[in-house]
């Protein structure tokens, strides 16, 4: 699913203490009400689960049909559409535009395979291992079903300790209304060439493999970052900094690369890769995770700064209370 896959890194669960409960009759969406929502490029079908004023804005929690319920977010109205004929038309339009064919078998769209991640190399000795018993490779079995195995989803399992940097992250900035301090140092590009260096030491040798999954990851963020990986609180931050000619990797850090694992199960199954290939990426993205968390305190920014529209209102409010 065009993404993380913003919760990049979202929250469903978060304390209701000091939330107001609206009526229903007020709210353009009711409970349980199937609905059509954005999520970065492309439209999906989904199910408000709940509805609630915050901030003064009323907040949709929504869950994907046909998606893990790890995908379920808050949204706001922007981002959500009556599910009628004509905004049906929309999305299939908007489908079409993008290469996004149906699966007839499933109903789910199936967008035609970037070529991101498909050139990852795999290590000879894997391939001999694979096919040296004489059994036959459950790639063979996927390449008959054709785009079936595309809908398999990839589990990334994130380290508790990462996980709990994520809802920080959340916080800090959606409920504290601070931003992460940029341009970051270390920067993704150089975690990446950091965590290369580590496995050539440990491994004893430069492996390819791991050279285009790193180049993949970074291409990958480079395009997932203003779409599918920024708080609507950062967007500003983000114009003002990332310019044509500049990577995003040259100027975040660990918070938003972490955030692009959140993201990858839904935008892997729309790579062409074979599924015992996926499974070698799911525990070398682990390693990587791995790296990220003993190297935590040195990577991840300790305090995140104010943001400009934040400490304008406290002067405002300051002056007015003067």
């Amino acid at each position: 699913m065009g993404s993380s896959k913003d919760d990049s890194a979202t929250d469903g669960d978060k304390s209701t203490a000091n939330r107001r409960r609206p009526e229903s009759n007020s709210s353009l969406y009711s409970d349980g009400e199937k609905v059509l929502a954005y999520h970065g490029p492309r439209i999906y079908e989904a199910k408000v689960q709940k509805a609630e004023i915050r901030k003064n804005e009323w907040k949709y929690f929504v869950h994907y049909l046909g998606w893990n319920k790890n995908w379920d977010e808050w949204v706001g109205v922007d981002r959500l559409m009556k599910y009628t004929e004509e905004n049906i038309q929309k999305q299939q339009a908007l489908d079409k535009k993008q290469g996004v064919d149906k699966n007839p078998k499933s109903g789910r769209s199936t967008q035609t395979k970037p070529k991101i991640l498909n050139d990852v190399k795999v290590e000879k000795e894997d391939v001999k291992s694979s096919g040296a018993k004489g059994k036959k490779r459950k790639s063979d079995s996927s390449t008959e079903k054709g785009n079936a195995s595309v809908e398999k989803p990839v589990k990334i399992q994130i380290p508790s300790t990462l996980k709990k940097q994520l809802v920080d992250d959340w916080d800090f900035i959606n409920h504290q209304d601070r931003l992460v301090k940029l341009p970051c140092s270390p920067n993704v590009d150089d975690i990446l060439a950091k965590y290369l260096e580590y496995r050539s030491k440990k491994d004893g040798m430069m492996t390819d493999a791991v050279g285009e999954i790193l180049k993949g990851l970074k291409c990958y963020f480079d395009r997932a970052l203003p779409v599918i990986l920024l708080y609507n609180k950062e967007r500003k931050q983000f114009q003002e900094l990332v310019t044509d000619n500049v990577s995003p990797s040259t100027i975040y850090g660990a918070e938003h690369l972490l955030r692009l694992f959140v993201k990858l199960p839904e935008l892997l199954p729309y790579v062409n890769i074979e599924e015992d290939l996926t499974m070698r990426l799911q525990q070398k993205f682990l390693n990587f995770l791995k790296f990220l968390q003993k190297n935590q305190a040195s990577f991840f920014i300790s305090s995140y700064d104010g943001s400009k529209d934040s400490e304008s209102s406290a002067v405002k409010g300051k002056m007015s209370q003067e």
